[in-house]
């Protein structure tokens, strides 16, 4: 089985766990993604991240964060894909769940919530959306 998207794999895995009601989960890792996990933690999303050595290629290990029994995370959302990009300028980032939600975006300046991209005003590559 070939990877093509290594993004939406791990959010796919962040959202199952959660649903299952796992208290962590378990990813192979990249600085992309170990980027991701810090927005995500930063931001509330999840309780915690760490990078594992497992004597292959490391793991990504999050800590999924509940209230009240549900997960925090109750969706989460590739934007843009590997097929099709989508890059928005500063004015045209999206507003999740009106302000509630975050957009992940990958700017000239690094990984950014979409809050701190606005106050940044650069604009980039929607990644993927939370809320």
């Amino acid at each position: 089985m070939s990877m093509t998207d290594p993004v939406a794999d791990m959010l796919t895995r962040i959202r199952n766990a959660g649903r299952a009601g796992h208290r962590r989960v378990d990813i192979p890792v990249s600085n992309f993604k170990t980027e991701i996990a810090r927005l995500l933690q930063e931001n509330h999303y999840i309780q915690d991240y760490k990078v594992i050595d497992d004597g292959l290629h490391g793991r990504l290990r999050i800590t999924l964060r509940y209230h009240d029994e549900s997960p925090v995370i109750r969706e989460v959302r590739r934007v843009s894909k590997p097929g099709l990009r989508r890059y928005v300028k500063v004015r045209e980032i999206p507003r999740v769940k009106n302000g509630l939600g975050m957009a992940i975006l990958s700017t000239p300046r690094g990984l950014m919530s979409d809050r701190d991209a606005r106050r940044a005003r650069v604009g980039g590559e929607v990644v993927a959306v939370v809320w």
